[in-house]
C-alpha cells in the first residue's frame, strides 16, 4: 500500500436522492489516485480514499462543484445541515400561503365538498396563474437546477422527475388559461393547484428528511459532547487553563475530583477512583494510582491527580472511537449496492413508463383527451422519485452503529456489520478474554539442589525482563514474599514456550514439557503438576544449569461475566470454542468453569490464524474473539474479527469490531444488533421497492391523483428515515 494513501471525508451540498449520489461516486471514482469512494445519501458525505501523491482535495472539491453539487469545505456540517432545515422550512411556507387557495379550490370541486364555500375569484385562471406561478419558479427552482445539472452531466434523477411532472402541469394550464382569453370560461380543466401542491408536499418532506437526518447523526454528538473543554495545565511555573485543543504531548494537567480528565494520560501523582463507564460501560468506579493510565472523557470521581498527556487531539482513545463509528456511519454494506444499481437506471425507465402511460391513455383508454392523459403521466412521473430507496440502507446503517457504538461496540463499517449476523462459530481466546488475563502466583514446588527462597530468587530473576502475563504474575508474586531479584545478564524469550536467561552465571530455563525437551532436560512429570493443571493452574517447570529444579504455578481468574454472556452466544444457537497456549487440562479445567464445550489448547502464537482457517474450511463463518498482539492474525483472518477493548491497539487495528467494555456480553449485543439492523434494512428496501412497484401501476391505471401522488413520494423518504430511527431505541 502507498505510504501516499490518505482518506478524507467531505461534506456535499445538493443531493436529492440516490441517483445524484451514485453520480458524484462513479465521478470520483474516475479521478486520477482516488483508490475508493463512497458517497453516503444520508449522512451527505464524500469518503474518499486517495493517493495524495497522485491528487488533491482541491481535485475533488472542483469534480464535485463540475458535476452540480456543492462542498461544505469547513467543519461546519452542523450548521450547514441547520441552515437547509431552515431553508426548506421557510420555502415551505412561502410555498404554503400560495397553494392554501388552489387547494381549497381544488377540495371544493368533489361531489362530496360541494357544500364548501368557494369565492368565485379562486376560480379565475389567472388568479391561479398568479398563485402557482411563484411556488413553480421560486419555490421549484431547486428541481430545475438539479435537473439542468443532472442532465448535462449525461444522467436523470429526482429532480428530473419532479421538474417533468409539475411543468407538465403548470404549462399545460398556462396554455389552456390563454386558449380561453376573451371567451369568459371558469371551469377550464386546470392543473394549477396539482403542480403547486406538488411542489409544496416534496418541500415538507424534505424538510421532515433533513431534520431526522439531524437526529440519526445523534450518536457522534453524544460522543463529543464527552469531551472536556478546557484543561488545567502547569506551564511556566504556574497553573494555567487552556482550549483542549491546545493541550500538548507530555504537559502536566491537574485534574480535580469531579473534573473531566482533557486527554489520554498516565497519573505521576495522587490517586483516586475513576468513573469510566463512557468507555467500558461498567458502572463501578475503577481505582488508579501513579502509573496507571488514564483516558480522556472519563471523570476523576474523589482525589486530586496529576497526569502527563501521553495521547491528544485526533490520537485519543474518544477521537479514535469517534473516528471509527464515523467510518462506519460513511461505509456501505454489500446489501445496497442492488439499491444503487437499481436507482441508477431507475429514473430513464420511470421517464419511458410515464410517456408510454401517456400514449396509452391518449390513443386508447381516452382517444383525445389530453388533460386526462397528461395527469396520469404526472402521476406517473411523480409516484415513482427513488428518494427511499437512496435512504434504506445508509440510515439504517448509521442508526444501527450509533446505537451500537452507546452500548460499548464499534463497527469499523457497514460490511462488517452485514457480515456479524451471520456468524456461526464463536473462537475466544483464553487469556485476558475469557480471564481477566491478571494470573497470580499460586504454587511454588521446589525439587532438586536448591533451597525454596534461592529457587524463587532465579526464577523471578529470569522472568524479569519477560512481558508475558504468566511472567509478570511471578515477579509479582515472588517480590511480595519479600524476596529481592536482578537483573538477567542474558533473556531470550522463546514464544509459546518459555524463556531462557542467565542469572549471577546460572542458566534458568523456565516453561512447557515441551521446552525442556528441546534442550534435553530429564525431568518428571510428577503428580503434582498434573494436580496443578486439572484445577486449571497454568504450571511451569523450571530447570537450573540443565537440572531439573521445581515448578511454578500461577491462576488466572476467570471474568465474572464469561459464564453467563457463553451460556446467552450458545442460546443464540452459536456454537463456542476456546483456544488457548495453555495445555489441554488446564485449557480444560477453565472451559467446564465457564461452560465452553470444545477447546483448542496447546497452540502457538503463529498457529491461531491456522486454526481459524481449519473450521472455515469446514464450512464455519468464524468470529475470533481475543485481545493481544498474538490473537492480531487470527483477528484478520477470522470472518468477523473481535477485539476486547481493554487489550492491545494491535488486537483493535486487526479487528473488524472493537468491544469496549472488555466483557464478553458484547458479543451477543454486537450479533444482536447486527440482525436488528440487517432487518432494518430489509423492511427499509421492501418498502421502498414496493412502494415504487406498487405505485407506478396504480398511477398509470389511474387510480392516484398527482397530488395524492406527490404527497405519498414525498413521506415515503420520511417513513424510510422514521423506520431506520427505531434503531436507537434498541435495548442491549
Amino acid at each position: 500500500m502507498s505510504s501516499d494513501l490518505k482518506e478524507i471525508q467531505l461534506p456535499i451540498t445538493g443531493m436529492t436522492c440516490a441517483a445524484c449520489a451514485n453520480r458524484i461516486e462513479k465521478g470520483l471514482n474516475k479521478l486520477d489516485g482516488v483508490q475508493e469512494a463512497n458517497v453516503n445519501l444520508a449522512l451527505e458525505k464524500a469518503a474518499i480514499k486517495y493517493d495524495s501523491a497522485a491528487t488533491s482535495v482541491d481535485n475533488f472539491i472542483k469534480k464535485i462543484n463540475d458535476l452540480g453539487y456543492g462542498v461544505v469545505t469547513e467543519d461546519n456540517s452542523t450548521n450547514t445541515r441547520q441552515h437547509e432545515i431552515e431553508k426548506q422550512k421557510g420555502k415551505f411556507i412561502f410555498s404554503l400561503i400560495l397553494s392554501f387557495p388552489l387547494l381549497w379550490a381544488m377540495v371544493s370541486h368533489f361531489e362530496f365538498t360541494s357544500f364548501i364555500y368557494l369565492p368565485e375569484m379562486l376560480m379565475n385562471p389567472w388568479v391561479q396563474l398568479a398563485l402557482a406561478t411563484p411556488v413553480q419558479f421560486i419555490v421549484g427552482k431547486q428541481f430545475y437546477l438539479g435537473a439542468y445539472k443532472a442532465l448535462r452531466n449525461g444522467s436523470a434523477n429526482m429532480d428530473v422527475l419532479v421538474a417533468l411532472g409539475t411543468s407538465a402541469a403548470y404549462f399545460y394550464s398556462l396554455y389552456v388559461s390563454i386558449l380561453s382569453i376573451g371567451k369568459g370560461q371558469h371551469s377550464l380543466e386546470l392543473y394549477f393547484e396539482t403542480s403547486a401542491i406538488l411542489i409544496t408536499l416534496i418541500i415538507l418532506g424534505k424538510l421532515f428528511e433533513a431534520r431526522a437526518k439531524g437526529r440519526s447523526s445523534e450518536a457522534i454528538k453524544k460522543l463529543m459532547g464527552l469531551q472536556a473543554k478546557t484543561a488545567t495545565v502547569f506551564r511556566n511555573g504556574q497553573e494555567q487553563a487552556i482550549a483542549i485543543e491546545e493541550v500538548i504531548v507530555g504537559d502536566i494537567i491537574f485534574v480535580k475530583p469531579g473534573e473531566k480528565v482533557p486527554v489520554d494520560g498516565e497519573i505521576i501523582e495522587g490517586r483516586s477512583t475513576l468513573d469510566e463507564s463512557m468507555l467500558t460501560g461498567e458502572s463501578v468506579p475503577v481505582d488508579k494510582t501513579i502509573g496507571d493510565q488514564v483516558i480522556g472523557a472519563t471523570i476523576n470521581k474523589n482525589g486530586f491527580i496529576k497526569i502527563r498527556a501521553t495521547k491528544v487531539g485526533r490520537d485519543t482513545a474518544l477521537a479514535q472511537i469517534i473516528k471509527v463509528v464515523e467510518e462506519a456511519q460513511g461505509s456501505k454494506a454489500p446489501i445496497q449496492r442492488l439499491a444503487d444499481q437499481i436507482s441508477g437506471i431507475f429514473v430513464p425507465i420511470v421517464i419511458g413508463i410515464a410517456v408510454l402511460t401517456f400514449l396509452i391513455w391518449f390513443i386508447w383508454v381516452s382517444p383525445g383527451n389530453f388533460a386526462e392523459s397528461l395527469e396520469k403521466m404526472i402521476a406517473v412521473l411523480v409516484i415513482a422519485c427513488p428518494c427511499a430507496l437512496g435512504l434504506a440502507t445508509p440510515t439504517s446503517i448509521m442508526a444501527g452503529s450509533g446505537r451500537a457504538a452507546e452500548a460499548g461496540v464499534l463497527f469499523k463499517g457497514g460490511e462488517h456489520l452485514e457480515m456479524t449476523h451471520k456468524i456461526t462459530t464463536i473462537v475466544l481466546d483464553k487469556t485476558g478474554t475469557v480471564t481477566n488475563g491478571k494470573p497470580e502466583l499460586t504454587d511454588v514446588f521446589v525439587e532438586g539442589p536448591f533451597d525454596h527462597e534461592t529457587f524463587m530468587h532465579l526464577v523471578g530473576s529470569a522472568e524479569k525482563q519477560s512481558e508475558h502475563p504468566l511472567a509478570e504474575a511471578i515477579v509479582k508474586g515472588i517480590k511480595e514474599k519479600g524476596i529481592e531479584l536482578v537483573d538477567p545478564t542474558e533473556f531470550e524469550a522463546i514464544p509459546g514456550y518459555g524463556i531462557k536467561a542467565i542469572v549471577a552465571g546460572m542458566e534458568v530455563v523456565i516453561g512447557t514439557r515441551n521446552l525442556l525437551n528441546q534442550f534435553g532436560i530429564p525431568f518428571q512429570s510428577s503428580e503434582k503438576m498434573l494436580e496443578l493443571e486439572e484445577t486449571g493452574k497454568t504450571a511451569m517447570l523450571a530447570a537450573i544449569n540443565g537440572v531439573f529444579a521445581g515448578i511454578v504455578a500461577v491462576a488466572d481468574t476467570v471474568k465474572e461475566s464469561s459464564k453467563e454472556a457463553i451460556k446467552k452466544l450458545k442460546s443464540m444457537g452459536l456454537e463456542v470454542i476456546m483456544m488457548t497456549g495453555d495445555n489441554i487440562r488446564t485449557a480444560n479445567a477453565i472451559a467446564n468453569e465457564v461452560g465452553v464445550d470444545s477447546v483448542i489448547a496447546e497452540v502457538l502464537p503463529e498457529g491461531k490464524a491456522a486454526e481459524v482457517k481449519r473450521l472455515q474450511q469446514e464450512g464455519k463463518l468464524v468470529a475470533m474473539v481475543g485481545d493481544g498482539i498474538n490473537d492480531a492474525p487470527a483477528l484478520a483472518v477470522a470472518n468477523i474479527g473481535m477485539a476486547i477493548g481493554t487489550g492491545t491497539d494491535v488486537a483493535m487495528e486487526a479487528a473488524d469490531i472493537t468491544l469496549m467494555r472488555g466483557d464478553l456480553t458484547s458479543i451477543a449485543d454486537a450479533i444482536y444488533m447486527s440482525k436488528q439492523t440487517i432487518s432494518n434494512i430489509k423492511q427499509n428496501l421492501f418498502w421502498a421497492f414496493g412502494y415504487n412497484t406498487l405505485g407506478i401501476p396504480i398511477a398509470a391505471i389511474g387510480f392516484l391523483a398527482p397530488w395524492l401522488a406527490g404527497a405519498a413520494m414525498a413521506f415515503s423518504s420520511v417513513s424510510v428515515v422514521l423506520n431506520a430511527l427505531r434503531l436507537q431505541r434498541v435495548k442491549l
